[in-house]
């Protein structure tokens, strides 16, 4: 039997409760929640952040709206080398391929889903077989003003390429903070857009990514 764990009422409650995570390996949490852990994430990408998830009492399941709703806040699992250093750029959500045209960034599903956002850091090494990778210290974040500029920026620019038909011409480099990356289990999952001449395409589902160095520069702007 699978426990299940009730909403955190409050942030401090939520905080306290990812103290608690904090030295713990993934197979510990697992046992404690009598879940079985996968071989390896290939299958299974998002485990880490379900199992988080499910421990921390996370309620919006796949629906539209942060994973804790009532207290507005996201969580997001960041994989991190022994030093500290994010392995990987961190998944925030579909890209809107189609009627994007006049859409307003405090609108948009990127800015509500960055509003306030719970980083779980675990030691996530390759070598490290997953039930042993181990769980860091958790911190809230939300943006200051000028990480909320510069988040704003990267998210017109991408969303007006998309809307002017430059989607095949966007580039993984591009934006200082956002990224904008394919995002397909397989070549065969193909969605509709806008081409260069207006006219509808079919392309590969892309995500809104944070890059590394900006979840970098949040580890460091937490623990120095």
């Amino acid at each position: 039997m699978v426990i299940m764990y009730s909403s955190p009422v409050s942030l401090v409650e939520l905080q306290l409760r990812s103290n608690a995570l904090a030295g713990l390996t993934l197979g510990q949490i697992a046992a404690q929640l009598q879940l079985p852990v996968p071989a390896n994430l290939q299958k299974d990408k998002g485990w880490v952040g379900q199992l988080l998830e499910q421990v921390l009492g996370a309620s919006a399941g796949s629906k539209a709206e942060p994973d804790f709703p009532h207290l507005g806040v996201e969580l997001k699992t960041l994989p991190i080398d022994r030093h500290g250093k994010p392995l990987e750029s961190t998944y925030v959500c579909v890209a809107p391929l189609t009627g994007v045209a006049g859409q307003q960034w405090h609108e948009s599903w990127v800015c509500r889903k960055l509003q306030h956002v719970l980083w779980v850091p675990i030691l996530a090494e390759r070598q490290i077989p997953l039930a042993e990778r181990v769980v860091g210290s958790a911190f809230l974040w939300q943006p200051n003003s000028e990480q909320q500029r510069a988040l704003q920026m990267d998210w017109e620019e991408l969303m007006e390429k998309i809307s002017l038909g430059g989607i095949a011409d966007i580039r993984g480099a591009q934006g200082k903070l956002l990224q904008l990356r394919p995002k397909a289990a397989n070549s065969k999952a193909l969605t509709n857009a806008i081409g260069a001449h207006g006219e509808p395409i079919r392309t590969l589902p892309r995500g809104f990514y944070l890059k590394a160095g900006f979840t970098a520069s949040l580890l460091q702007q937490q623990f120095g």
